[in-house]
Protein backbone atom coordinates (compact mmCIF):
# COMPACT_ATOMS: atom_id res chain seq x y z
CA UNK A 1 0.00 0.00 0.00
CA UNK A 2 2.83 2.83 0.86
CA UNK A 3 4.44 1.97 -2.22
CA UNK A 4 1.93 2.87 -4.52
CA UNK A 5 0.68 6.04 -2.63
CA UNK A 6 4.47 6.65 -2.77
CA UNK A 7 4.66 5.75 -6.47
CA UNK A 8 1.46 7.76 -7.21
CA UNK A 9 3.14 11.10 -5.19
CA UNK A 10 6.03 10.83 -7.70
CA UNK A 11 4.04 9.90 -11.06
CA UNK A 12 1.72 13.06 -10.43
CA UNK A 13 4.82 15.09 -9.47
CA UNK A 14 6.34 13.93 -13.08
CA UNK A 15 2.96 14.14 -14.81
CA UNK A 16 2.85 17.75 -13.20
CA UNK A 17 6.88 18.87 -13.92
CA UNK A 18 6.15 17.52 -17.50
CA UNK A 19 2.86 19.52 -18.33
CA UNK A 20 4.11 22.71 -16.91
CA UNK A 21 7.67 22.76 -19.27
CA UNK A 22 5.84 23.54 -22.28
CA UNK A 23 4.73 27.15 -20.21
CA UNK A 24 8.64 28.14 -19.54
CA UNK A 25 11.54 28.67 -21.68
CA UNK A 26 12.82 25.81 -23.52
CA UNK A 27 15.79 27.00 -25.88
CA UNK A 28 16.83 30.69 -26.69
CA UNK A 29 13.65 32.22 -24.29
CA UNK A 30 11.41 30.27 -26.69
CA UNK A 31 8.58 28.64 -24.59
CA UNK A 32 7.70 24.92 -25.30
CA UNK A 33 4.41 25.83 -26.26
CA UNK A 34 5.19 27.94 -29.92
CA UNK A 35 7.13 24.20 -30.79
CA UNK A 36 4.70 22.87 -33.44
CA UNK A 37 4.30 18.87 -33.01
CA UNK A 38 4.60 18.58 -37.02
CA UNK A 39 7.91 20.37 -36.40
CA UNK A 40 9.54 17.29 -34.14
CA UNK A 41 9.33 15.08 -37.37
CA UNK A 42 9.78 17.51 -39.69
CA UNK A 43 12.31 20.14 -38.92
CA UNK A 44 12.15 22.84 -36.45
CA UNK A 45 10.48 26.29 -38.00
CA UNK A 46 10.40 29.65 -36.70
CA UNK A 47 6.28 29.23 -37.01
CA UNK A 48 4.11 29.56 -33.43
CA UNK A 49 1.79 26.95 -32.70
CA UNK A 50 -1.31 27.17 -31.36
CA UNK A 51 -1.14 25.70 -27.78
CA UNK A 52 -3.59 22.85 -28.66
CA UNK A 53 -1.30 22.14 -31.73
CA UNK A 54 1.93 22.25 -29.52
CA UNK A 55 4.47 20.32 -27.68
CA UNK A 56 2.21 20.80 -25.24
CA UNK A 57 -0.43 17.83 -26.78
CA UNK A 58 1.64 14.42 -26.14
CA UNK A 59 2.43 15.72 -22.41
CA UNK A 60 -1.49 16.45 -21.43
CA UNK A 61 -2.02 12.36 -22.82
CA UNK A 62 1.13 11.56 -20.86
CA UNK A 63 -0.87 12.85 -17.99
CA UNK A 64 -4.02 11.65 -18.88
CA UNK A 65 -2.41 8.15 -18.74
CA UNK A 66 -0.96 8.88 -15.47
CA UNK A 67 -4.10 9.33 -14.24
CA UNK A 68 -5.01 5.69 -15.48
CA UNK A 69 -2.50 4.86 -14.04
CA UNK A 70 -2.53 6.00 -10.84
CA UNK A 71 -6.59 5.18 -10.56
CA UNK A 72 -6.45 1.91 -11.42
CA UNK A 73 -3.05 1.08 -9.43
CA UNK A 74 -1.38 0.28 -12.74
CA UNK A 75 2.56 0.82 -13.12
CA UNK A 76 2.07 0.48 -17.42
CA UNK A 77 0.53 3.70 -18.39
CA UNK A 78 2.66 4.93 -16.00
CA UNK A 79 5.47 3.54 -17.79
CA UNK A 80 4.26 4.25 -21.11
CA UNK A 81 3.92 8.32 -19.78
CA UNK A 82 6.97 8.48 -18.93
CA UNK A 83 8.60 7.12 -21.73
CA UNK A 84 5.93 9.63 -24.25
CA UNK A 85 7.80 12.37 -21.81
CA UNK A 86 11.18 11.49 -22.47
CA UNK A 87 10.80 10.74 -26.07
CA UNK A 88 9.35 13.73 -27.02
CA UNK A 89 11.73 15.74 -25.38
CA UNK A 90 14.89 13.94 -26.84
CA UNK A 91 13.04 14.02 -29.92
CA UNK A 92 12.99 18.11 -29.49
CA UNK A 93 16.32 18.04 -28.75
CA UNK A 94 17.74 16.38 -31.69
CA UNK A 95 15.63 18.48 -33.67
CA UNK A 96 17.23 21.48 -32.27
CA UNK A 97 20.59 20.49 -32.19
CA UNK A 98 20.21 19.86 -35.88
CA UNK A 99 18.96 23.46 -36.44
CA UNK A 100 21.42 24.82 -33.89
CA UNK A 101 24.02 22.72 -34.96
CA UNK A 102 24.79 21.79 -30.97
CA UNK A 103 22.97 22.68 -27.82
CA UNK A 104 24.22 24.89 -25.59
CA UNK A 105 23.32 26.16 -21.66
CA UNK A 106 24.26 29.92 -21.52
CA UNK A 107 23.93 31.63 -18.03
CA UNK A 108 22.50 34.93 -19.88
CA UNK A 109 19.44 33.11 -20.90
CA UNK A 110 20.60 31.45 -24.22
CA UNK A 111 20.27 27.85 -24.77
CA UNK A 112 18.46 25.04 -22.91
CA UNK A 113 16.22 26.51 -20.80
CA UNK A 114 14.18 25.21 -18.07
CA UNK A 115 11.23 23.91 -19.77
CA UNK A 116 13.27 21.27 -20.94
CA UNK A 117 15.15 20.45 -17.42
CA UNK A 118 11.40 20.52 -16.37
CA UNK A 119 10.38 17.75 -18.98
CA UNK A 120 13.51 16.03 -18.60
CA UNK A 121 12.82 15.73 -14.81
CA UNK A 122 8.52 14.93 -15.29
CA UNK A 123 9.49 12.17 -17.41
CA UNK A 124 12.45 10.56 -14.97
CA UNK A 125 9.92 10.58 -12.25
CA UNK A 126 7.31 9.18 -14.09
CA UNK A 127 9.26 6.23 -14.70
CA UNK A 128 10.79 6.39 -10.88
CA UNK A 129 7.06 6.07 -9.87
CA UNK A 130 6.24 3.01 -12.32
CA UNK A 131 9.01 1.43 -10.98
CA UNK A 132 8.17 2.02 -6.90
CA UNK A 133 4.31 1.08 -7.39
CA UNK A 134 3.58 -2.66 -7.09
CA UNK A 135 0.38 -2.45 -8.84
CA UNK A 136 -2.86 -3.92 -7.84
CA UNK A 137 -2.69 -6.54 -5.87
CA UNK A 138 -3.24 -10.43 -7.57
CA UNK A 139 -6.24 -12.08 -6.35
CA UNK A 140 -5.87 -15.25 -4.01
CA UNK A 141 -6.71 -18.46 -6.07
CA UNK A 142 -9.19 -20.26 -3.92
CA UNK A 143 -9.45 -24.38 -4.33
CA UNK A 144 -12.56 -25.53 -5.61
CA UNK A 145 -12.52 -29.16 -4.31
CA UNK A 146 -9.87 -29.07 -0.88
CA UNK A 147 -6.66 -29.74 -0.23
CA UNK A 148 -5.71 -32.93 -1.34
CA UNK A 149 -4.40 -35.41 1.45
CA UNK A 150 -2.51 -39.00 1.20
CA UNK A 151 -3.76 -41.72 3.62
CA UNK A 152 -2.44 -41.34 6.82
CA UNK A 153 -0.47 -44.30 8.35
CA UNK A 154 0.15 -46.15 4.77
CA UNK A 155 3.19 -46.57 2.53
CA UNK A 156 3.18 -44.19 -0.48
CA UNK A 157 0.80 -45.18 -3.25
CA UNK A 158 3.59 -46.53 -5.09
CA UNK A 159 6.80 -47.91 -4.21
CA UNK A 160 9.21 -45.50 -6.07
CA UNK A 161 8.02 -42.44 -4.52
CA UNK A 162 9.86 -40.45 -2.60
CA UNK A 163 12.03 -37.17 -2.65
CA UNK A 164 12.72 -35.81 -6.27
CA UNK A 165 16.56 -36.15 -5.44
CA UNK A 166 16.23 -39.81 -3.90
CA UNK A 167 17.79 -42.88 -5.71
CA UNK A 168 14.99 -45.70 -6.43
CA UNK A 169 13.76 -48.45 -4.27
CA UNK A 170 16.47 -50.85 -4.97
CA UNK A 171 19.35 -48.63 -4.23
CA UNK A 172 18.14 -47.50 -1.07
CA UNK A 173 19.91 -49.04 2.15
Amino acid sequence: MIRNVVGSVLALAGATAAVWSPFRAWYDGRHGRTYQIDDLFTGITDARAEVIGSILLPFAFAALLTLVGVVFRSRWPVALAGLVVLGFTVLWMVRVGQVEDGLGIGSDGRGLGTGVALALGGGVLLLLGALVMSGRPKPRATRVDGPRTRPSGGPPTRPSEGPPDSPPPEDRP
